[in-house]
């Protein structure tokens, strides 16, 4: 029996994703939830697994190629029929008298409903220029990249067929934590121009949308840290400082429906973060901000870091944020207009830490500042809800711990 399994929603709810590696070809024998193939989508890395038993008789693309969602992705001979059925094909069926194909709807991944239905359509595919592919890689050295937080597009390959082995994945986190001894900053994987796929490609759609709708306004402040007890507490202490904002100011932490004309309050505070990464902008999500102590926060940074840096971060963790912090400053940038990607309404920016001069009781002092950039969407929220929120934030960073 002959099963088409179609490219799942993979909880995203995007319209379509890139092959990066096959990991079975046609003729090939896969069990159930055997890894069949990892995909690209516009923020993560997904690896899909076989949702049923039997023989790879066609895989309706190539690693390169964007496929839509609900589009075939691979056709199966199923080896697990009854033995009523056995006997049957035995006895030798005509193409009249065999059972017609069954088709996956693709919306979950390992659920084959059955259908009827007669497969005509093909694979939406468009190949890279220059014939450029995503880096490949056998799980084993996926799962050990993630372990030591290599990004594979570094890497060199030395396997067959230009496949990156585990061995390669060892000599580079070797030879990237011996540079890092020596003082020298890490190499970034080449950027191979052309059409715009994966995070960037996104990145594209969310700053085209951010363009097309929101009304933006930017306020800026500086906020005084030279009495912090633990100065490298940064990232920590700002996604705190935004929960101060978003109590004293609770419609920066929400949704605008312009077509309705409605702010939304959101009932719990997730703080995006965006990540610079050599592929581009990737925006995971920390969540519930407000119930979680420093510690937990600083946890939850390290932890969407590492998992954004190789990318292994899902899918689901980049989801329905209600608020964005970006913090720049890491790179360089005093001040900056952060974009806000609708439907939330704020932004805030934070730049590189600064030591100014700063007028004290008696003279002049050297404090160390971070200079803080709030976009926020006009057409819901006041320049005086903007600002009670940027006051909010700055008296809680000033706070010793």
């Amino acid at each position: 029996m002959t099963t088409t399994f179609r490219l799942p929603d993979l909880g995203e709810g995007l319209p379509e994703a890139e092959i990066i590696t096959w990991h079975v070809e046609e003729g090939q024998q896969i069990k159930t939830d055997d890894l069949l193939v990892s995909v690209e989508t516009a923020k993560a890395v997904v690896e899909v697994p076989s949702p049923v038993t039997g023989r790879i008789s066609r895989l309706y693309a190539s690693e390169g190629d964007m496929v839509e969602t609900g589009a075939p992705l691979v056709d199966f001979e199923e080896t697990g029929e009854t033995e009523e059925t056995g006997k049957t094909e035995a006895a030798g069926n005509t193409a009249e008298d065999s059972p017609p194909a069954r088709d996956d709807s693709g919306t979950v991944v390992g659920s084959m409903p059955s259908s009827d239905d007669v497969l005509v359509e093909t694979a939406r595919a468009g190949s890279r220029r220059g014939g450029q592919r995503a880096p490949k890689a056998a799980p084993a050295a996926r799962a050990l990249a993630e372990e030591l937080a290599v990004t594979l597009d570094d890497v060199a390959a030395s396997g067959s067929a230009g496949q990156i082995t585990p061995e390669d994945v060892r000599a580079h986190a070797e030879a990237r934590d011996a540079a890092a001894a020596r003082g020298k900053a890490p190499e970034r994987g080449p950027w191979r121009g052309g059409v715009l796929r994966g995070p960037r490609r996104a990145m594209a759609k969310s700053m085209s949308a951010s363009g097309a709708q929101v009304v933006p306004c930017t306020v800026f402040d500086d906020a005084d840290i030279e009495h912090w007890r633990e100065p490298r507490a940064i990232t920590e202490r700002l996604l705190r400082a935004m929960v101060a904002g978003c109590r004293a100011e609770p419609a920066l932490n929400g949704f605008f429906n312009a077509e309705d004309e409605r702010l939304e309050a959101a009932e719990r505070i997730d703080i995006a973060m965006a990540v610079d990464t050599p592929d581009g902008l990737i925006v995971p999500v920390v969540r519930d901000a407000a119930n979680k102590s420093l510690i937990e926060l600083r946890a939850d940074v390290d932890h969407v870091k590492q998992a954004t840096r190789t990318r292994s971060i899902r899918p689901q963790d980049m989801l329905d944020y209600t608020i964005t912090l970006s913090n720049f400053g890491m790179l360089a940038g005093r001040y900056a207009t952060p974009v806000i990607v609708p439907p939330t309404v704020a932004i805030l920016g934070s730049g590189m830490l600064q030591r100014d001069l700063v007028p004290v009781l008696g003279g002049i002092e050297v404090h160390r500042r971070i200079p803080l950039s709030l976009t926020f969407d006009h057409r819901c929220i006041t320049g005086g809800e903007a600002c009670r929120f940027l006051a909010a934030v700055i008296t809680d960073l000033s706070q010793p711990e």
